[in-house]
């Protein structure tokens, strides 16, 4: 499997998608799971810093350098290092990276040998890297090496049948956090949850259910409950009136509806649903 594999893996997706925590698992079921996973985010670190914070450096090598320190490759030696948004690596740095995959090797800031290191390099990026290449901005050779195993996580909106699970997994963390005795979504606001576009994907899911949760004083989650922004307004009515034997109609269809689809929820018990 991926997981028991050596080789380099590229993690792809919109923001939020939830890429470190494929990381994580990919370690945890791999024969590395007993030595660190090392995580760093290439966007985060100012570039000036980059280089030091991933390969270390010696006593002396720039004014301030007190004392050698070692590099996120190193802290990682036999284990795993994410480093997430890759496509904000600068040209220099390409360079260094595509010789650690390489050689698995690299030079300390101010060494004067190499450091030898053993450590499976897991990245991700939401950037489109082929198109980097094509204006230049990125090393192709690289991205082969980092593109041995690819692995892309849809944007949640794709993903509908992923949203309940995720929500009721993060209702029961929040839950427990605010000892809240919280424990189902309403049928209302599980149909809301799965009917948003989610651009934040996982990560605004997951920040809309820890506000919920602080929100509701009963034992579910109600759709008033959900940030606003979740909530279709309804439109007005710019056509005439129906009549109104249709409307009563039309009323008990929904009637009907709602109940088939709540009883559907609940797997047919009457109670539940009532």
């Amino acid at each position: 499997t991926i997981a028991d594999a050596r080789a380099s893996v590229l993690i792809t997706g919109e923001s939020g998608t939830g890429k470190e925590v494929v990381a994580k698992l990919l370690h945890e079921f791999s024969p590395r799971l007993g030595a660190p996973f090392v995580a760093a985010s290439c966007a985060a670190i100012p570039e000036s810093l980059l280089e030091s914070e991933l390969f270390g450096y010696e006593k002396g090598a720039f004014t301030g350098a007190q004392n050698s320190k070692p590099g996120r490759f190193e802290l990682a030696h036999e284990g795993t290092l994410f480093l997430d948004e890759i496509g904000d690596v600068p040209p220099l740095i390409q360079v260094k990276l595509l010789r650690v995959l390489q050689e698995r090797e690299f030079e300390r800031l101010g060494a004067t040998k190499p450091t030898k290191v053993d450590v499976r390099l897991i990245t991700a990026t939401n950037r489109d890297l082929y198109k980097m290449v094509e204006e230049g901005l990125y090393r192709l050779d690289l991205l082969y090496r980092l593109q041995v195993v690819e692995i892309h996580l849809p944007p949640l909106r794709e993903r509908i049948e992923d949203i309940r699970p995720l929500a009721e997994h993060f209702l029961a963390k929040f839950a427990a956090e605010n000892a809240r005795n919280l424990k189902a979504l309403s049928p209302i606001a599980l149909a809301t949850l799965e009917s948003g576009s989610w651009p934040g994907n996982v990560r605004e899911l997951e920040n809309s259910m820890e506000r919920a949760v602080a929100l509701t004083r009963f034992d579910h989650l109600t759709v008033e409950n959900l940030p606003e922004r979740l909530r279709a307004p309804v439109p007005e009515r710019t056509d005439p009136l129906p009549d109104p034997t249709e409307a009563l109609i039309s009323i008990a269809e929904l009637n009907r509806r709602y109940i088939d689809q709540v009883l559907g929820l609940v797997g047919g018990n009457k109670s539940r649903a009532a």
